[in-house]
């Protein structure tokens, strides 16, 4: 079975209900627009209105309906279309579009500058570019150097630049009935980007199977049902946000696309559209709690008893949020993900939601994966004693496309070596330490930054905390802790110096920067960002100091 017979078959059996709702909170107008298919060209791209919602049936007649459009263009099985939209209700149908016409999806990530658009697509060799209208102004410049490479744009928005053709318009006059391309589990299927935050991303290619494998591992692994609605707020282009999604297609149940990240709006659509389920980001979790400890939040104005499930990845969990979200919110079930774009982003290694009395771990190996902890010869470490985490299972990538050699480092007799540091518990649980480009030697000693920002996390001044090493002339590396306060407090060194006596000495940072940590869109430090922008700082600094 593939991914796309998930689709039919909801369509089929759902058609009339309801299968996306895409809420926009920044427009004034609370204006509901629903899509039908004999309205498509004037519905298709209304002056985003407050909420859009689209049935099973029109999702799969949409879907059908682009991938013949590719189809009539001469576009063939294996071909590479890159996606480049804002979460919007069209990005699914044309992902699935793609993957129904045989073709390889190529979601980019929203953040790239054109720079990197260019990179990207060469990389993966797409052929076809679809884009919203947030990207004219980063594409058209390149336009012409692109279309060296990428000899059809698509645009999905009103009035399209003079470099591209208007989507929906043009899949107007084609067949709504499912493309003729017959589709196996080992065909590609698409191809993910890397984050970035360990260098230039690298294109990660999957296949139907390993897509497939991370709908049903998600779906085991937090129950979804027909009843449940799940909210979801990360980028589309990221594995984790599809991917989590991809449990709702399993189901048959209606997912809700919010575009925004205020506390006040996740309450908000939690109440308006019922939801059940909610996916968030570190920081976003963070500012929810807050809102409501500073009142900007009441708890008594919305109506949250159906939420049953918040979870959490994408990056380690600090375990004092996760008490203090069980204050707040005693009858969540909570759960951790761990996964790698790699792995078909998150489920190689979950918590498990009635495993809370092991917050901090990042959980066992999910459904269908295993997972070790090895030494830097492969062997497994004993219980206790941290090494790199390797897992192995039906959602790991086929190759980084064009990049044997970094495929070579990473996938060794089927097992995926992720480069995160891990330690695994008496009970089998898995606690992530640091990545493994992220560990900080000093003085001869392995300090794990995330450990080190866990403990400064529990400062009740501290909003978020990145802790990243930094040159120094006699230990090679000192810890640098780049803080963020909360709104509206000031945290003085001394203080902070005070707070961390409770820390091994070795561990303590030994300079302390007042910054945003800038995080990626999905929720990860971005730690190259800060060591370039400090290290060079510190070099002039230990220079001047000599």
């Amino acid at each position: 079975m593939v991914i796309t017979e998930l689709l039919e078959r909801n369509a089929r059996l759902y058609g009339s209900e309801v299968s996306l709702v895409e809420l926009n909170p920044s427009e004034e107008r609370d204006k509901a627009v629903t899509w039908r298919e004999f309205s498509l060209v004037e519905s298709s791209t209304p002056d985003m209105p407050y909420r859009r919602e689209l049935t099973w049936g029109d999702f799969d007649r949409r879907a059908n309906r682009f991938g013949n459009l590719l189809l009539s263009r001469g576009i063939k099985k294996g071909a590479k279309v890159g996606i480049l939209m804002m979460n919007c209700i069209e990005w699914l149908p044309v992902y699935f579009g793609i993957l129904k016409a045989g073709c390889i999806a190529v979601p980019l990530n929203f953040r790239y500058s054109g720079d990197e658009i260019e990179y990207c697509l060469d990389l993966a060799d797409v052929e076809v570019l679809v884009f919203g209208s947030a990207f004219i102004s980063r594409l058209a410049p390149i336009a012409e150097r692109l279309k060296k490479r990428v000899h059809t744009f698509f645009y999905v928005g009103q009035n399209a630049p003079d470099f591209s053709e208007p989507c929906w318009e043009r899949a107007a006059f084609c067949s709504f009935e499912a493309p003729p391309v017959p589709l196996l589990p080992e065909d590609d299927a698409a191809i993910y980007f890397s984050s970035g935050t360990t260098g230039f991303p690298k294109a990660i290619l999957h296949n139907h199977r390993a897509i497939m494998s991370a709908s049903e591992a998600e779906q085991k692994h937090h129950g979804q049902t027909r009843e449940d609605v799940f909210l979801c707020i990360p980028p589309l282009y990221h594995t984790g946000a599809k991917m989590h999604w991809f449990g709702s297609l399993f189901a048959g149940s209606k997912a809700v696309l919010l575009r925004g990240v205020k506390p006040e709006w996740i309450c908000r659509a939690v109440t308006e559209e019922r939801c059940t389920i909610v996916w968030l980001l570190v920081p976003w979790a963070q500012d929810l709690l807050d809102a409501i400890d500073d009142g900007r939040v009441n708890l008594d104005h919305y109506l949250l008893d159906q939420w049953r499930l918040m979870h959490i990845g994408a990056q380690p969990v600090p375990p004092s949020l996760i008490r203090r979200w069980k204050k707040v919110f005693p009858h969540h079930k909570y759960d951790t993900n761990y996964g790698l774009s790699e792995s078909t982003g998150p489920g190689c290694v979950h918590l498990g939601v009635d495993n809370i009395e092991k917050v901090g771990a990042i959980g066992k190996p999910g459904y269908n994966w295993a997972a070790r902890i090895v030494d830097e010869h492969g062997v497994d470490v004993p219980e206790g004693e941290v090494g790199e985490l390797i897992v192995q299972g039906p959602g790991v990538m086929l190759c980084y496309y064009k990049n044997p050699e970094a495929t070579q480092e990473v996938l060794k007799d089927g097992w995926l070596f992720t480069g995160d540091m891990a330690r695994r518990d008496e009970d089998g649980f898995i606690y992530l330490v640091d990545r493994k480009k992220d560990v900080i030697i000093s003085g001869g000693e392995n300090l794990y930054p995330v450990q080190i920002e866990d403990f400064l996390r529990r400062h009740d001044k501290i909003k978020d905390v990145a802790v990243i090493g930094l040159p120094d002339p006699r230990l090679g590396e000192i810890a640098a802790a780049i803080i963020e306060t909360k709104e509206g407090m000031t945290l003085t060194e001394e203080e902070l110096d005070a707070f961390c006596e409770e820390l091994p000495r070795y561990k303590r940072p030994r300079k302390v920067i007042f910054a945003d940590v800038p995080r990626n869109p999905t929720g990860k430090i971005e730690k190259p960002v800060l060591r370039e922008r400090y290290s060079s700082a510190r070099l002039v600094e230990a220079q001047t100091t000599a």
